[in-house]
């Protein structure tokens, strides 16, 4: 018997409009959907006459729910992988399934749609040719702060998820990590009725959110502009750019090369490789 197919398919986030054909063609016809909350999709699968046996899939049953997932999938059943809301796997469950099976060579088809992510990125008006998604930050105040300290020198588009209860905290965090005249769009409650997308420097931001009680209802996308230049320990650097030429190139010539990438001195560098190379060797 030839193995079934996994389909990833991304469902509304919002407007029921941007429910794809195809994404109710593929529910429709698969033998089991898998769903991140089974009484969350079960109205929309009605609303689009999607009669189809659901199984739950979340980040609390992932590790034992997968592997029998799989073991359908290798009987030839096939599956559709839906999430609360948008494409799953992007800050949501199911990267264990999708692995898993890709490993068993199970075929694994994407059903794209949409993506909060992406739709904020497309309305916002920061650069995007580079960016990093970052997900939800931690929710605890000293875990959070010390990861957007790290983030203070990301000279990339960074695009975060909050929830409406830390995006106060995550504002303030944001404006003491990147100072107050970085520039942010926040984008709350994309497609739906109340869809607010704005834009200006963080202390902006966060000062208008304060002030206005139902711009802090709702799921949050927040993106900020990256830093105009990298600060970057030179020793440190000159060790990252030799470490990755030592492992194609002799010495001599990864110290030089490295010398040309980073402007350091061409004797220190090729000490600093021969060291290197010593620790390597062990």
């Amino acid at each position: 018997m030839n193995p079934g197919t996994l389909y990833v398919v991304a469902t509304p986030i919002g407007n029921l409009g941007d429910m794809s054909a195809r994404a109710v063609q593929i529910l429709g016809q698969v033998d089991r959907i898998a769903a991140e909350d089974t009484r969350h999709s079960l109205p929309l699968l009605r609303h689009f006459g999607v009669n189809v046996p659901l199984t739950a899939l979340h980040e609390h049953n992932e590790r034992e729910q997968g592997p029998r997932l799989i073991e359908a999938l290798l009987g030839g059943e096939s599956i559709a992988l839906i999430s609360d809301a948008g494409t799953p796997l992007v800050s949501d469950p199911g990267y264990r399934l999708v692995r898993g099976a890709r490993a068993q060579g199970i075929t694994v088809v994407p059903v794209p749609g949409p993506c909060a992510l992406t739709a904020a990125l497309s309305a916002a008006g920061l650069p995007t040719d580079h960016f990093i998604f970052e997900g939800f930050l931690p929710a605890k105040a000293a875990a959070r702060r010390a990861r957007l300290q790290i983030l203070s020198t990301e000279v990339r588009t960074l695009a975060f998820f909050e929830s409406s209860h830390r995006i106060e905290a995550s504002l303030q965090d944001m404006v003491d990590a990147f100072g107050a005249t970085r520039e942010a769009v926040l984008a709350r409650e994309l497609t739906k009725t109340f869809e607010t997308i704005r834009g200006g420097e963080l202390e902006q931001l966060r000062a208008w959110v304060a002030a206005q009680p139902d711009q802090r209802k709702g799921e949050f996308v927040l993106l900020v502009h990256g830093a105009e230049t990298r600060v970057v320990d030179a020793e440190v650097e000159t060790d990252r750019v030799l470490s990755l030429l030592l492992t194609e190139l002799p010495v001599k010539q990864a110290a030089a090369l490295a010398a040309r990438i980073t402007g350091a001195g061409r004797n220190p560098t090729y000490q600093r490789a021969l060291a290197l190379k010593r620790d390597a060797e062990g």
